[in-house]
């Protein structure tokens, strides 16, 4: 039975899909059979991680609206143990195809639930919204990672998604638990970074991730090559940062499949 974990914030901009396509190749390259599901209509995840999204028959929207299995869907990536259920721009109309639909809002769990079994992981790239897609991504998760800027306005708007997290626990998903807050785009050179990073560690304590996501040049450059940070340079920060996070998670979950991963790297 695998973990699901939505990344979700509805401001853009906050390393979200950068998060989801890395996180997903790290926790892959840790041999942890992994399922990236983009549930965002721009389709980001999916062509950072080499597909063309205007050649993509079948998607995670056929799946919530025409009912198509999602093996159909599920396409191999280069990376070792990473499978990705894509998105193409149709999503975008999905919002206004469900409205009528009975138990709406848990279209995209009945989806992800029939091949749950097939994976260690599924992670969810959140659309930047708090629309029905990403409340259905929100009722088929264990648990909901919010990538959080290391920049001026890094606060604003999360009370609005954390009361939003508050409604699905109690009426939809009462199972769903924060993983954690990440803090992304760090620049250990700028003072603001590190006032960011201490207010976010006062406001929310124990729910920030120990693990910081510093910027990288290289982590930038990945997503046109269509791979994610770890097949585009192993050894850059980026790539050292997205799998300590992904050790913590495997850590914090209590699933250390070797002793090796308990440690973190730093470069």
């Amino acid at each position: 039975m695998s973990k699901i974990i939505a990344l979700a914030n509805q401001k853009g901009g906050v390393g979200k899909t950068t998060s989801s396509i890395n996180l997903a190749a790290s926790l892959a390259v840790l041999e942890y059979k992994t399922l990236l599901v983009d549930a965002d209509p721009q389709a980001n995840s999916t062509s950072g991680i080499g597909f063309d999204p205007r050649n993509i028959k079948n998607s995670i929207y056929e799946c919530i609206i025409n009912g198509v299995d999602a093996r159909d869907a599920i396409q191999k990536t280069e990376t070792p143990n990473l499978d990705l259920l894509p998105a193409h721009i149709d999503l975008v109309g999905a919002e206004i195809e469900m409205i009528n639909l009975d138990s709406r809002e848990y279209k995209m769990k009945a989806v992800l639930d029939s091949v749950r079994n097939d994976y260690d992981f599924i992670i969810i790239d959140c659309s930047p919204s708090l629309g029905l897609i990403t409340i259905n991504a929100l009722t088929a998760a264990d648990s909901v990672i919010i990538p959080v800027q290391c920049e001026y306005f890094a606060l604003e708007g999360l009370g609005k998604l954390l009361n939003t997290i508050k409604i699905v626990q109690t009426r939809l998903n009462t199972h769903l638990e924060i993983e954690g807050i990440l803090l992304t785009m760090y620049d250990v050179r700028l003072r603001l970074s590190n006032q960011v990073v201490d207010e976010v560690k006062t406001h929310f304590e124990d729910m920030v991730f120990d693990t910081i996501i510093q910027r990288n040049t290289r982590l930038s450059e990945a997503p046109s090559f269509g791979i994610s940070v770890i097949m585009h340079d192993a050894n850059c920060k980026g790539a050292v940062n997205y799998l300590n996070l992904a050790r913590e998670i495997i850590r914090n979950n209590g699933l250390v499949k070797d002793e090796a991963l308990a440690s973190t790297e730093t470069v």
